[in-house]
């Protein structure tokens, strides 16, 4: 049996000779197991956010978008869209338009964006999933609609289910004006709302959605857009069919993944979620001070215990692994512990949702906080406690022993 972890174990849960080290133990212990448990709940909480908000901006974000690398618009006459279509894999290659607006409803104004898409858009059935209110229709035999985001409702106070529900948006024309005149700069039209989608609070302050012939006549184009939405079939193999579509449009274009296309939100998501892990990996390094004290009382108290191992044999290094041990034990022993309980946690509320958003009352999008467990996140924590552990171990437990006179030991 390896000696040093025998006798570490029976210092660790043996009566000490003073009860006070015993409590500072038990201290250490829960302490080392609550920076645990925070670390993996937290982590957790700010997964489950990351993938709502994720899944709920991407019903909005193509799985890819062509844009044009100079200029604004891409000719359709003369862009390649059957050979995308031709690729395995895809499944809808649909034009869009996006532009600055001004929308008006009676007396309210708010400036946000259109995004114009042809009739296809509106078949896809993702987008069903992100409807609040109305339904999601663009265009039928005789009229045209536009579906706004929640937040632009309520900035224009917009009643969709009324029939006499109009909002006017006004876009800026093509080319440069010949004169200051508000006619020569905007072109100004009417269109019902028919639908409200609630998505990622920035997109739904901005956005909305409106027929791409439409929006055509009222900018001027002629068969052009600002940019390709490419949708994939399940299971498709997203990074091939980028590779694929970039060779196909060539080097006039730039083809983005939803990463690409998000790429300020998914990172403002990950620096939140790891700022939080290094403020709490702080509280965990305060909580080994605990763990500090009760090993440098432990190895004051086994003075003798030292002595008797020096005089049958042992020499510093099974001495420094001993109390090395017993350090790394209360650490790990904490941490697991606190773990353990951090997933049970995480997967009750992943399973039954027991702490509620709000009242109940359904106003959220989500009933409970969301979370997600990651296996990764665990052997992050894990490795934090170990080194943490590992560290405050060592130098206390190198100091200790040179403090102690009787067995004159000092390290190298």
């Amino acid at each position: 049996m390896n000696t040093p972890f025998f006798i570490a174990r029976r210092y660790l849960f043996a009566k000490k000779s003073h009860n006070l080290i015993n409590i500072i133990t038990a201290i250490s212990v829960i302490g080392v197991g609550v920076g645990a448990f925070a670390l993996i709940v937290v982590l957790s909480v700010f997964n489950g956010f990351e993938s709502v908000i994720t899944k709920m901006v991407n019903h909005l974000t193509p799985e890819l978008l062509i844009e044009p690398i100079k200029g604004k618009t891409i000719d359709l006459k003369q862009f390649p869209i059957t050979e995308i279509y031709d690729v395995e894999g895809v499944l809808e290659v649909i034009p869009a338009i996006t532009e600055d607006a001004l929308f008006q409803s009676n007396e309210r104004q708010h400036i946000g964006r259109i995004k114009a898409v042809g009739n296809a858009y509106q078949e896809l059935e993702h987008l069903q999933e992100i409807l609040v209110q109305g339904e999601f229709l663009l265009q039928n035999q005789k009229h045209r609609f536009a579906v706004l985001g929640a937040g632009v409702v309520w900035y224009l106070g917009v009643n969709v289910n009324s029939p006499t529900a109009q909002i006017q948006i006004y876009l800026p024309k093509r080319g440069n004006p010949s004169s200051f005149r508000f006619e020569n700069t905007f072109s100004t039209a009417s269109i019902t709302p028919v639908g409200v989608f609630a998505t990622q609070q920035e997109i739904d302050e901005q956005l909305v959605i409106v027929p791409f012939d439409w929006t055509s006549e009222q900018l001027g184009f002629d068969n052009e857009a600002t940019e390709i939405e490419i949708f994939v079939k399940k299971n498709s193999n997203v990074k091939k069919l980028k590779k694929n579509i970039q060779t196909i449009v060539g080097d006039s274009f730039t083809v983005k993944n939803r990463f690409e296309q998000q790429e300020t939100l998914y990172r403002i998501m990950r620096s939140e979620k790891w700022a939080i892990f290094v403020i709490l990996t702080f509280i965990l390094i305060m909580a080994t001070f605990n763990v500090v004290g009760s090993l440098s009382m432990l190895i004051i108290d086994k003075q003798k215990d030292i002595n008797i191992l020096k005089t049958i044999g042992s020499n510093k290094n099974m001495l420094y692994r001993l109390f090395m041990i017993e350090g790394m034990m209360i650490n790990v022993f904490g941490g697991i512990i606190g773990l353990i309980l951090g997933i049970i946690i995480v997967l009750l509320q992943q399973e039954f949702g027991l702490l509620k958003l709000g009242d109940g009352s359904g106003s959220f999008i989500i009933d409970a906080y969301p979370v997600a467990l990651k296996f990764i996140d665990v052997l992050i924590v894990l490795f934090t406690v170990v080194c943490i552990g590992w560290i405050s171990a060592f130098f206390t437990v190198r100091q200790a022993l040179r403090k102690i006179k009787e067995i004159k030991l000092t390290t190298r």
